[in-house]
């Protein structure tokens, strides 16, 4: 493995989910790999659970972590090639990556989209720039339009808490007070649509997602409908893609209740987190014995751990 960004980026999924898995069980086991090696993690929006999983598996590795908040702490970057540089920027992009890879072994970036501009964010223009420019790995930490690292987290719970062989489940979208990226139901989508399982996806109209991720799911306007039968919920909001960044409904009847719930076989719930509650999720259902939510984010060390250590053996 040369850079982690999305799914097409491993060769078996099955095998890295199996590598996570092993890991679980054996955390210091390779804290050969990352001898005198070091990560860099470059923020340029917020983390909790990316930020620590991805130090802490680092650390497992035995590796060094330099972590940055590139718009707390360095200097404006100017991206436009050729750009004349007497504005706010004091700094290029290609330099200051470039630098980065003079003092890491390997890097990861977050990065958000703009939700203004569709070409512009699904061109991925951060991300292409750090892997352009930096001559190390990268590491997608969330990008403009994906979260593998958060999917693969998701497909080892799934793997973990499955009843059945090919087992239900359902993406449903839920309100929220703001406009949110596609990113999370874009990446989780497509890695379930590479998984053996029967992936369902209920959203009202409006909502649908890029086809390119959504390829192999059958969607659903209708949620209750959707639900009936599921063995995995997952709910997750996200902005309009087809009028792009747009709230086209805060409609609460979307909301994941315990009324819902009872329509799946005894469904596990999940979500990536942070979450807001009684708007995305009840708490009935979220503080419930079927929330996996907390060891679904517990798996984003170990995915982040297996991520490394196969990106570690390559280099």
């Amino acid at each position: 493995m040369k850079h982690f960004t999305s799914v097409k980026d491993v060769t078996k999924i099955s095998a890295l989910v199996e590598e996570v898995l092993l890991l679980k069980q054996q955390p210091y086991a390779f804290k050969h790999l990352g001898e005198n090696k070091v990560l860099g993690l470059i923020f340029m929006n917020p983390s909790l659970r990316t930020r620590l999983s991805t130090q802490r598996a680092a650390i497992n590795l035995g590796m060094n972590v330099i972590v940055m908040d590139i718009n707390k702490e360095g200097w404006k970057l100017e991206s436009r090639e050729g750009a004349v540089m007497d504005g706010e920027a004091a700094e290029h992009v290609k330099d200051a990556v470039a630098v980065m890879g003079q003092y890491c072994d390997i890097i990861g970036i977050r990065s958000f989209p703009s939700l203004e501009n569709k070409e512009e964010d699904y061109a991925e223009k951060v991300l292409n720039q750090f892997i352009q420019y930096a001559g190390v790995p990268i590491v997608s930490l969330e990008s403009t339009t994906l979260h593998p690292l958060q999917s693969l987290a998701d497909l080892v719970t799934i793997q973990e808490y499955k009843r059945t062989p090919k087992p239900k489940v359902v993406l449903t979208w839920a309100p929220h007070p703001k406009a949110l990226p596609q990113a999370v139901p874009n990446s989780f989508s497509e890695w379930m649509c590479h998984a053996d399982v029967d992936l369902v996806i209920t959203h009202p109209a409006g909502y649908e997602l890029d086809e390119k991720y959504t390829w192999n799911a059958k969607i659903e306007y209708d949620q209750k409908k959707a639900f009936e039968g599921a063995e995995f919920i997952y709910a997750k909001n996200w902005s309009s893609y087809k009028q792009y960044g747009k709230i086209l409904s805060k409609d609460r009847s979307w909301t994941v209740s315990a009324d819902k719930m009872k329509l799946t076989n005894q469904a596990y719930f999940m979500h990536c987190l942070p979450v807001r509650r009684n708007v995305v999720v009840d708490d009935e259902v979220i503080d419930s014995p079927q929330s996996i939510v907390i060891k679904q984010a517990a798996n984003r060390l170990w995915a982040a751990q297996a991520v490394l250590k196969k990106i570690l053996e390559n280099t």
